[in-house]
């Protein structure tokens, strides 16, 4: 979250030191509408500007007895108890009477503070060093508070610019006797303690943070008087009696729950009193729940789970009726219409004749063939190996069983092995081939070739 109001571009509203929301880097500002208006009269012009401290966690009223204009934003020096304080303008103008009347201080007291001068350097460094001081002595007094055993929470120290005064806050449930710890806290720290006590509402103020609904505590960025808040107003507005929604982070009943109890209230006006129970005839009717700003009352009758909404008109008409002794027979409670549109059911349509089945179980036969085609056209390869294998033994059965006839007589093949089932090629002459399955082969001796006539004598003729 960034700091966008102050020209500065760090985040000081943030971190629990301020509210961003507000409109500035300090918390409970006001608004001032007035600010950039001329001025008319100086003589009659408001001479009390508000001065807040610590990043507005503290306001008070100072008179301006200087001759100097001051804006909103600059830095002061101004009375102290035994010294000074610095602080920062916060309203200036007319604004700052109307806050002086609503928290009921006199303008012109002559015990109102005054403002010393505009602060200078070394009031500033005076300031810093102060404050830089105020983590470690809110440390060593809690040990303090403990090593005495008292039953008390310190939630926040104060020094004065100066350092010459210190302010404890604290919260305790019972009178605490700190007269030992003023002694020590004067002999360690050396300065002037004072101790105040605040409520919860205030240390939670003063801690700050983020409420349920997202934004920053109320307390923390624009709320000043704490009012009392009791489940009474919870029940007003028809809120659950649950102590953990209902409670904020100081733990008890969240501020909020005043903002709108006064329209409710005006809008409870206009219902009936004594109206929690009806008669009827099917029994005595009980009242479960109001709907203030659409005035209906629910009720519920007796074994039975249907809640019933009546407008304030007939609940009152049937407290009439129930006065002279009739009971109504009928509660005739009223039709809720939701926010929301109905759906339009769909109405009966006559398809006969439009659709044909023929048509889808002819599309339903295409779709399943299409999708078997391609589960067959998908390569399987666990089986790519076994149908190798068999596409080898098919090619060389086809070529054993195809006969030598089919083959031309071109000569010896010495590429084919010599086994029995391979016709040899006849080379003698030209006449068909023998086949071995019909019998012997006529030529057991060596098949010599045909090389022409030869001179040698025949056995048959005589040498």
């Amino acid at each position: 979250m960034g700091c966008g109001s102050c020209g500065t571009g760090t985040p000081n509203g943030c971190k629990s030191n301020g509210g961003c929301s507000t409109g500035g880097c300090n918390r409970l500002n006001v608004h001032d509408w007035l600010r950039d208006l001329p001025i008319d009269d100086v003589a009659t012009q408001c001479k009390v500007v508000e001065v807040s401290f610590k990043q507005g966690s503290r306001k008070e009223f100072f008179k301006n007895t200087t001759l100097q204009h001051f804006e909103k934003g600059d830095y002061v020096t101004v009375e102290g108890v035994n010294g000074f304080d610095l602080g920062e303008i916060s309203l200036t103008g007319e604004l700052v009477r109307i806050q002086l009347k609503k928290r009921g201080t006199d303008e012109f007291s002559p015990e109102m503070k005054k403002i010393l001068r505009p602060s200078n350097e070394r009031d500033l460094e005076t300031y810093h060093i102060s404050k830089s001081r105020e983590a470690a002595m809110l440390s060593r007094s809690r040990a303090a508070a403990r090593d005495l055993r008292l039953e008390m929470k310190l939630s926040e120290v104060e020094l004065q610019a100066d350092g010459k005064k210190g302010t404890f806050f604290y919260t305790a449930d019972d009178r605490i006797d700190f007269r030992e710890l003023i002694r020590t806290f004067a002999g360690e720290f050396k300065v002037k303690v004072e101790m105040r006590q605040i409520g919860i509402r205030q240390e939670a103020a003063k801690v700050g943070g983020i409420g349920s609904c997202g934004r920053e505590l109320c307390c923390s960025t624009w709320l000043h008087d704490f009012k009392s808040v009791n489940t009474t107003a919870a029940r007003y507005q028809n809120l659950s009696i649950n102590q953990t929604k209902l409670s904020g982070q100081c733990g008890r009943l969240k501020c909020c729950l005043n903002f709108e109890l006064d329209t409710y209230l005006d809008a409870l006006q206009a219902f009936p009193d004594y109206a929690d129970t009806l008669q009827t005839v099917m029994g005595q009717a009980f009242l479960i729940k109001k709907d203030i700003f659409k005035n209906l009352m629910w009720y519920t009758l007796p074994n039975n789970t249907k809640h019933y909404p009546l407008t304030i008109d007939r609940v009152v008409e049937i407290k009439q009726l129930n006065k002279q002794g009739i009971a109504v027979e009928e509660l005739q409670a009223i039709e809720l219409i939701s926010g929301k549109p109905k759906e339009v059911e769909p109405s009966f349509v006559d398809v006969v004749g439009q659709i044909s089945l023929r048509t889808l179980e002819k599309n339903d036969r295409r779709r399943r063939d299409q999708q078997r085609n391609n589960n067959d056209r998908r390569p399987n390869y666990n089986d790519r190996g076994n149908d190798r294998n068999n596409d080898r033994s098919q090619d060389r059965n086809n070529n054993a069983s195809a006969g030598p006839s089919n083959r031309p007589n071109n000569g010896p093949n010495n590429n084919r092995p010599n086994n029995s089932h391979f016709n040899r090629p006849n080379q003698g002459g030209s006449g068909p081939r023998p086949n071995n399955n019909n019998g012997p082969r006529p030529n057991n001796g060596p098949s010599r070739p045909n090389q022409g006539p030869s001179n040698a004598p025949s056995n048959n003729e005589p040498a």
